[in-house]
């Protein structure tokens, strides 16, 4: 059976998966207030989801954002913080804010941000990626578990200072 090369035009449309740029926060702020405002834990706040943005945007050393884009529109994002774990020795990811657009959910994009997560950290030799999801999103932990994620024994804990 002969094969025939894809639609040039059509691998050109294709959303793909980039790093974010300071540019791209007011359409990154949009996504992480869609997503709060679906949390019982956080509280849509577009000040304060624009300036934690911004300080990773500006800051490579603490963290990367990846996005998923369209030729018109950002239509997803995960964003990465690093810290260093003494259990693993050396550089780890707390992965938050994966998010796509509701309009184009069930389309592939958000594995195709975690596949880029993984490659990412697998290139920079990271020891880990840890994430934190909503308990009552069954949907959520099932894509994750999907992806190859597990549950951990540890639960989260916090104390908010200066809110």
């Amino acid at each position: 059976m002969e094969s025939f090369p894809k639609s040039p035009s059509a691998s050109i449309h294709r959303p793909k998966v980039q790093p974010a740029t300071i540019e791209d926060l007011h359409a990154l702020t949009n996504l992480v207030m869609e997503l709060f405002a679906l949390s019982d834990d956080f509280t849509p706040d577009r000040d304060a989801q624009e300036r934690g943005l911004a300080l990773i945007l500006e800051q490579p050393s603490r963290g990367r954002i990846f996005v998923v884009r369209n030729e018109t529109r950002i239509i997803g994002m995960v964003n990465l913080l690093f810290t260093i774990s003494t259990a693993m020795g050396g550089f780890v990811i707390l992965m938050e804010d994966v998010v796509v657009h509701p309009a184009h959910r069930g389309q592939g994009y958000g594995t195709m941000l975690l596949d880029q997560v993984i490659e990412f950290a697998t290139q920079k030799d990271f020891k880990r990626i840890t994430l934190l999801t909503d308990k009552i999103s069954a949907e959520s932990q099932n894509f994750f578990r999907k992806n190859g994620f597990e549950y951990s024994n540890m639960i989260p804990m916090r104390r908010i200072i200066n809110a």
